[in-house]
Order: structure tokens, then sequence, then C-alpha cells
């Protein structure tokens, strides 16, 4: 699917419940390179090397980019897998498999010329055919998360180097989207048997891995056939899946760690300690998800009175800590798509809500619902505590297995917090597309919207209409009645000031450049 629960704080997954290896597993575990002390640890550090130590609460459960591109494990696989384009401070798509691109006349049908000379680390060309077989992969797949944001492509011809992407429709968002996240490209070689693929990722990114402990730790080296693996100056990767919260900003100041994602509330614990804390802009934003097509939800105004309940600033001062705001969308402020005409459209009013309740024939008490989450989350509390101060009884439920219920449109009420993408377009049909992934009211979708996002798809990202093109689409993916978007927060990142400072890439870790100890720069 192409999005993902993040219950404890917007943007990146986290996995409930997810088993430690125990001593036994780990020699049971699949082990691609045997040798790890000399890339590694210790090891690694007397040798001069450069490496980084990265802890991560979102260690990936699947390495197949197929399977776990979508949620924000794309962070962690991009280590290992390149994509056709990538993404600029900006935010706009710039070159990295492909040097460049082109569309017809028409706008539905684009070309990329891949790099020459490129290679997967198991020697495998990366040619058009490879883009062929990605797109192939992830469209058919039966356990791939990203069918739903590919759509739009209709096939894909290769011929040497060049991939050309036949489309269904006039779409001039692909250059945006077909990036790190939806679009990781594997070794078609390797993709032949997607279930080593998944422990064993072979990808053309700037590392390639050398050992994995499935569900604790991956170690991986610098891929010196990476198309830019000058500006690569880290020699070696130790990722590990984070241990207790409460421990990481002290194991990152005794150096066993040197780089770490961190919640809101360890941000002044990490600072404290004299460590870096890097804000990583992004596109997260959690909501309360309504299904319109089960009572009480399929009366308007029910649906109106939860939207006037919810104090969103209540969640900014409980759970951000200052990082992040009140929003009714699902972008940041300031972001090409953000619209400030829907800004304060159903404003905090209590006293308004009990009345549409009251309209719509319900007393205090009358409505009575589960809130289904997959583990313990302050947000449902929140939440919770709002609805009853105007009349609605609240009940959190915990379902580990959520998600199936979920994506399966079963739920009448839950929380959802997403990544985004970096197509603006397919953030809006994720959520508020008749078949979006995040719309838990299929096949329900605001009227007018399927006009305003195809118009998005048909305005090229340089013309000087496209923002009032992408923002009424927002306006009218907005006035749909399954979501309340609460508030949105960037990613942190906790780090050595040995570790050199990163492009402030929106969503992305992008690691051109970057430095640790001062060591690698010559690489």
């Amino acid at each position: 699917m192409p999005g993902r629960i993040t219950p404890r704080r917007p943007g990146p997954h986290r996995r409930s419940g997810r088993p430690r290896a125990t001593a036994l597993g780990a020699a049971l575990a699949t082990v691609l390179v045997p040798a790890l002390s000399a890339c590694g640890g210790d090891a690694a550090s007397a040798s001069g090397d450069a490496t980084l130590k990265w802890t991560s609460t979102y260690f990936p459960a699947h390495w197949d980019p197929v399977v776990g591109g979508s949620g924000a494990q794309f962070r962690e696989l991009s280590l290992v897998y390149a994509s056709l384009t990538r993404t600029d401070e900006s935010g706009k798509a710039v070159p990295d498999l492909a040097e460049s691109w082109e569309y017809n006349d028409e706008g539905d049908r684009i070309t990329f010329h891949l790099r020459p000379g490129l290679k997967f680390s198991d020697g495998e060309p990366v040619d058009g055919a490879a883009v062929k077989a990605a797109v192939e992969r992830a469209q058919k797949q039966k356990n791939s998360a990203l069918f739903g944001d590919l759509t739009s492509i209709e096939s894909v011809d290769a011929k040497g180097l060049d991939a050309t992407v036949n489309l269904n429709q006039v779409d001039y968002q692909i250059p945006q989207l077909l990036g790190q996240r939806v679009l990781q490209i594997a070794s078609p070689k390797a993709a032949a048997a997607p279930e080593k693929l998944d422990q064993n990722p072979v990808g053309a990114g700037p590392f390639t891995v050398t050992q994995i402990v499935p569900g604790t730790k991956a170690v991986l080296k610098k891929n010196p056939e990476y198309w830019d693996a000058d500006n690569i100056h880290i020699d070696n990767v130790e990722l590990t899946s984070a241990p207790d919260a409460s421990t990481v900003v002290s194991e990152l100041q005794t150096g066993v760690y040197n780089f770490a994602d961190i919640a809101p509330s360890q941000a002044d614990a990490a600072k404290k300690a004299g460590l870096d804390v890097f804000v990583q802009p992004g596109f997260n934003a959690s909501n309360i998800s309504l299904n319109v097509n089960k009572a009480p939800f399929d009366n308007d105004k029910v649906v109106d009175a939860v939207r006037h309940a919810v104090n969103r600033q209540e969640f900014v001062d409980k759970l951000t800590f200052g990082y992040g705001e009140a929003t009714n969308q699902p972008f940041p402020k300031g972001y090409v798509a953000y619209d400030p005409e829907s800004e304060d459209a159903y404003p905090y009013d209590p006293a308004k809500s009990k009345k549409l309740l009251a309209e719509a024939g319900y007393r205090s008490g009358d409505i009575k619902l589960d809130l289904v989450i997959p583990e313990e989350d302050p947000q449902a509390e929140i939440v919770q505590s709002q609805l009853a101060a105007v009349g609605i009884t609240v009940d959190i439920r915990i379902d580990k297995n959520w998600s199936t219920p979920f994506f399966a449109k079963d739920l009448t009420f839950s929380l959802y917090g997403t990544t985004g993408r970096d197509s603006a377009a397919q953030t809006l049909t994720a959520h508020f597309g008749p078949d979006g992934p995040l719309n838990l009211s299929t096949p329900y979708e605001p009227e007018g919207f399927e006009s305003a996002i195809a118009k998005v798809r048909q305005t090229p990202l340089d013309a000087p209409e496209y923002p009032q093109v992408l923002q009424e689409a927002t306006r009218a993916g907005l006035d749909s009645k399954a979501l309340v978007f609460t508030y949105s927060q960037p990613n942190l990142i906790a780090k050595s000031k040995s570790v050199s400072g990163l492009p402030k890439n929106p969503a992305h870790l992008d690691w051109t450049g970057v430095t640790i100890g001062g060591k690698g720069a010559a690489s």
C-alpha cells in the first residue's frame, strides 16, 4: 500500500511487535558475506574508514523495494537502491540513474535516458530493460506495495539505455513519481527470485550489503560502481534496529551509534548531550480516518461535528515538543500544494459540534465508537478526550493486525499518519481518490476531485499556472468527509558532531558529500 500508519509520530512506519533475533536466530540468519569484522565496529574505526553507525526505528522488515519501498523504510532502502530520479532541496526531480528525460508533444509518453556504463552490484547492466522489469514487477507482484502508485503507466518499452514509459493519460508527474520511493530499481536477475531479494538486496545505489541479520542488523560498504561514488565519502554503514528509546541518546553520546532517528520528546536531551539535532523537512501529516459508508459517518452532520470537535493545537502542544504545527491538509505550509484558502475551513468549535449532533438526531452519549489502532498511541487519547467533550463516546481498541481491516476498508474509525509522496498528485489521490489506499471510505471521493486531479496531471510542472492548479486540487480533495487532518511535524535525526551536515532534501536522506570525522573526503 502506498502509505503506512505512524501511530506514535507522523512520518516513517513504526512496526509494532517486531521480533528481536535470538542468539539461535542470529546464528541461522542469512549471511551474505560472513566476514563482518573487516567492515564494521571497532575494526572499521581502527582502520581509519568512515563508518556510519545508524540505529533506526524503521529497520526494514523487507529489502525488496517493491514490498518495503512505500513505507518510511525507503530511506534505509535507498542505501542500496537508486532510482530514475531523486529529489533536490527544493523538492524537484533531478537526475539519478537517468541522466535526462523528455515527454512527447502529447504528454502521454516519457523517455528516460540512463547513464552509460552503470551496473548493479551483481554485475548486471543498468539499462532500459531493468527499468521495464522494475515497473512491471511493481505493478504485478502479488505483495507489491506500489501498484497503486503506477496507475498512469500502461507499459514500458526498452531499447538499450532508453526506457520509454507509455501512459494511459497525460501525466507530467512521472519524473516526480519515479524517484527514491516509488521506483527503487533492483537487478532483474536478482529480482527473478523476489523471496531471496527480500533479504539479499541487489541494487545500484551508493552502498552494497555485506551482511544481514533479519530484523536486527545490516552491514554495508561503499559501492565503487555507484554513478556518483566520487561524492560518497562514507566507507561503511552499520544499520541496526533501534534499542529502547530511552537509551538512544546515551548510546549516541558514548559512540555506540553516531546517527539515529528520534522522537520530538528526545530532542532536548540530545541537544543537552552535545549532539546535533537535524530537522529534516518532509510531508508528514496525521489524520483521523472516517468511513462514510458506515453509521454514524454516513450522516454529513456527524462528520462535520467531528471536524469542529477537533482541537489541532492540542496535538501540537502535547506531541511535538515545539517541532510540529496544526494542519488540516496533507502538506506543510509553504509547500507548493498547500492551499491557503482551505487553512481554517472547519475551525475548532465544540458548541457548533454539539449543535450539529443534535440536528442529526443524536443526544449526548448516543454515539459510541471503537477507535481501532495497532498499538498504544497518545493521539488516540487526545481524540477520545476531544470527542467526549461533545458527547461522543470513544473506546480505544488495539489490534496489532489493524492494517488488514484498514486497507480492506472494513473499519469505521481509525488514525493514520503518512510521509506523503514526492509527487503531490500521488499524495492527493492516495488520500482522496476513489481507490486511494488511505481513503477509508472507498469508493467515495469528493465531488470535483477527479477533474481537478486530472488537470494537475495535464499541467507541466514548470508551467506558471501549476501551483494554482495544484492548490485547486488540494481544495477539492479537502472537501472529503473521510479524513480530518490534525498536525504535521518534520523528521528528527540526532547525530554525533563527527557526522557532517546533510542536504535538506524533503523526506529523503541524501549521503552525497557527507563526511564522518573529517575522514573519507578524498574517497
